[in-house]
């Protein structure tokens, strides 16, 4: 399968009998699945559906989708409730007799609440059930299209993360190649401290014991089990990329492991040179996270 992003945009658009519909889709990073779907009044019984639908191809993101209807006919039904009318029209006329008040004109009284109703033409149960089919369908279409939008951005990611893996990789083999890490290197490193702190009193150290003292200064400082952890984790997060599909979630987790390691090396650094590389590496162990959180 292949890698996806969590983001994405699209938008289709389409006529079904008088209704003019559209849909846009944006899609941003998120923990789980999230769809909110906004709806004109009178639509929200596809809500389940369209849930259903994106639950099936989607595992993760944030995902707004919009829909927009309009009618594109201008027919109108115009109903005039003629008992209303003559009833308002024998008591207006009455009223204007009795005052001697000059007549009132019928538009007058057509304009009074209750006497005319105008409204848009309504669609029969065969429309309707034609336009819902046509904006699902349309819903499906903008769907594949996020889709491919979020696959192509995923492939573009994954070569940012193979080449933060090359990086990983390559500092990881130059802290197993760096000197400092021998122990006759901390020996000489710790007789010059000692040397240097007996200087002019005539005293001497005891060569086995400063031997014994090297050692025990080189275990606490060994990083042989973060380089064996940092090695296995590239290759897992490698396999991880060739896999594809939603493997956020994995990835992330190498990323934190990534981290620790690195951390635990940097303590452990008996050198500036060993503490420069793993410096450098939490930068490029950042930079792999950041982009991680972009995988579905």
């Amino acid at each position: 399968m292949a890698l996806a992003s969590m983001t994405g945009f699209s938008r289709t658009q389409g006529l079904s009998g008088a209704w003019n519909w559209a849909w846009e889709l944006k899609s941003v990073n998120g923990k789980g699945l999230d769809l909110r779907l906004r709806l004109p009044t009178g639509w929200d019984v596809l809500e389940a559906p369209l849930k259903a639908i994106a639950a099936k191809q989607l595992s993760r993101g944030n995902i707004n989708a919009n829909l927009a209807m309009t009618r594109g006919d201008s027919a109108v039904s115009v109903r005039v409730n003629e008992d209303v009318l003559r009833a308002v029209a024998a008591t207006v006329s009455r009223i204007a007799r009795e005052m001697d008040a000059p007549p009132v004109q019928l538009e007058s009284l057509l304009g009074l609440k209750g006497v005319m109703e105008i409204a848009e033409a309504e669609d029969t149960p065969e429309e309707r059930k034609a336009t819902e089919a046509a904006v699902v369908a349309g819903f499906e279409a903008a769907l594949d299209a996020l889709i491919a939008m979020r696959a192509s951005e995923g492939a573009a990611l994954g070569i940012v993360l193979n080449e933060r893996l090359d990086g990983i990789e390559r500092l990881t083999a130059a802290a197993e190649a760096n000197p400092a890490r021998q122990p006759e290197a901390i020996r000489a490193k710790l007789a010059e401290q000692i040397a240097t702190l007996m200087a002019g009193n005539g005293k001497t150290f005891d060569p086995d014991r400063l031997h014994q003292e090297a050692l025990m200064l080189a275990s606490k400082v060994d990083v042989r089990e973060e380089l064996d952890r940092l090695v296995a984790h590239v290759a897992a997060a490698r396999a991880t990329l060739a896999e594809g599909g939603p493997v956020g979630r994995r990835l992330d987790f190498l990323a934190q492991e990534f981290n620790r390691e690195t951390n635990t090396l940097c303590s452990k650094a008996n050198d500036v040179s060993l503490t420069a590389i793993g410096l450098e590496l939490k930068g490029i162990v950042e930079q792999f996270r950041e982009q991680v959180q972009n995988i579905e």
